[in-house]
């Protein structure tokens, strides 16, 4: 057992950690053991040095004590035991600034409980944390009142480190990607904040954000109408507008979907969590991203102070700063369309920014792709450009996709007067991405890739007794260019 307070020294135990010499002589000396051989001598006091692969959430125990749950690992045991901690206060409890550091035990037991786990007793044991980087300080930067190091901890410190660094045990994929490179059907680990969980019949989706765009999708350009003139404005049911509220104005929020439990949910529904989601693939469906868990796939709580989050939220800072950063990652302005002289000068404000305004009435120019239109058919818009009737187009940028309606009275302005049907079909074929006959390689698959346009929307309320509810958009001060 390590130097300790009188009130220890009268209860010595066999099985302490620490040699009874090196005690004596003031200079403690641990033993200590690997998580394998730990497993070996349950309820003995022994001392551990493992990399924290997992982090918990402190939460209050049936007691009156708080309790933490980390997941360690060693070179030993690579698939991990749980390590549980018990406090008067969580602010004694072990603070893990990022998966991959190295913990310190002293005088911990191995127990059994359906499993076998590491204990924490607060009388006895004692921890100390150091960062996992092979050039940080041998010093920790968290350690538990009664911790003493000792003279071998620096070159256990080194091999923990140096084994991390080679074995790399804590995401199940090399690859780890942000949204700005999804990649459909790889797998890949992502390091995202979860601003929302949503549960459904047993079937969750995780709603996730790193502050970048996901890539702007290309769609088949064969005719199929439905396809084009009612694309859907979103995958997963509507977000009550208190939720929808909460979410990140600049940045993709990209849906994750699993059809089975994981633990992690309890706390990701009391508060806004960053996690590394393992080994997770995606596809497209109707030109939108969707994320899935698969059975391998795990999901693993960070610290805010973890490397990569810090670094994601350091590029979000230095993205939201900059007036045409927090464009589009992928938008670059076409000159398809042009907006009057008195919103040239106007600022820009992404989709999400106005379904968040807190005024059901908003006007805002922002930079968006035509993914679909009502009705699509060039003799069907010629005939309403004949008739005076309105259109609908479907809108999206990175952060949302809505409906937006050309009036009547803004159709002819919007097209640029009145025009022959031919006209109006090559003017749809430039807003909705369609290549051109003589653009299109023979034998290869026909793909329509939507340009960004300047475009100015208002929004308005149809139902004074359900302003938001029946809010709509509408677009206005835009029109073609030749």
């Amino acid at each position: 057992m390590e130097e300790a307070p009188a009130g220890e020294r009268k209860r010595p135990r066999e099985g302490d950690a620490v040699t009874s010499a090196a005690a004596a002589a003031g200079d403690p000396q641990y033993t200590y053991l690997s998580i394998a051989d730990a497993l070996k001598v349950p309820g003995v006091r022994v001392c551990i040095f493992a990399v924290v692969s997992e982090i918990g959430i402190a939460v209050r125990s049936r007691g009156t004590d708080f309790t933490l749950t980390l997941r360690i690992v060693d070179q030993s045991c690579t698939a991990g035991i749980s390590a549980t901690f018990f406090a008067d206060d969580t602010a004694l409890l072990p603070c893990v600034k990022s998966s991959g550091d190295v913990i310190s035990l002293h005088n911990v037991m191995i127990t059994m409980h359906g499993e076998f786990f590491v204990t924490f007793n607060k009388k006895f044991s004692s921890f100390a944390l150091f960062e996992s980087k092979v050039s940080a300080e041998c010093s920790p930067y968290q350690s538990s009142m009664k911790y003493r190091g000792s003279i071998d901890d620096k070159e256990l410190l080194t091999q923990q480190r140096t084994w991390l660094a080679a074995y790399k045990p804590l995401g199940l994929k090399d690859l780890e990607l942000q949204l700005r490179s999804l990649k459909s059907d790889s797998t890949f680990d992502l390091v995202c904040k979860v601003v929302h969980v949503h549960e459904d019949s047993g079937k969750w989706i995780f709603y996730v954000w790193d502050g970048t765009d996901t890539p702007a999708a290309e769609f088949q350009a064969i005719l199929d109408a439905e396809a084009v003139q009612s694309p859907p404005v979103l995958e997963g049911p509507p977000l009550p507008r208190e939720v929808l509220c909460t979410m990140p104005c600049v940045g993709t929020v990209l849906r994750i979907y699993s059809n089975r439990f994981i633990k992690q949910v309890l706390h990701m529904q009391k508060g806004i969590y960053w996690a590394r989601f393992c080994n997770i693939t995606c596809k497209q469906e109707f030109g939108i991203w969707k994320g899935i868990l698969l059975a391998t796939s795990r999901v693993r709580l960070l610290s805010h102070e973890d490397g990569s989050v810090v670094d994601r939220l350091k590029m979000y800072d230095s993205r939201n700063a900059n007036k045409v950063h927090r464009r589009p990652m992928t938008g670059i302005p076409s000159n398809v369309t042009g907006v009057d002289v008195e919103y040239k000068k106007a600022g820009y404000s992404t989709l999400m920014e106005s379904l968040t305004h807190d005024e059901v009435t908003h006007k805002l120019k922002t930079l968006v792709r035509v993914v679909g239109a009502y009705p699509c058919h060039p003799s069907e818009v010629h005939f309403l450009l004949s008739t005076g009737h309105c259109m609908r187009l479907t809108l999206e940028d990175p952060t949302a996709r809505i409906h937006a309606f050309v009036h009547k009275d803004e159709m002819v302005k919007f097209f640029g007067g009145f025009l022959t049907e031919e006209t109006v079909k090559k003017k749809m074929n430039k807003l909705l991405g369609n290549p051109e006959p003589e653009d299109s390689e023979e034998g290869a698959p026909l793909t329509r890739n939507p340009p960004w346009i300047w475009c100015c929307l208002m929004s308005y309320y149809k139902d004074k007794n359900d302003i938001w509810g029946s809010r709509t958009y509408r677009i206005h001060a835009t029109e073609f260019r030749d």
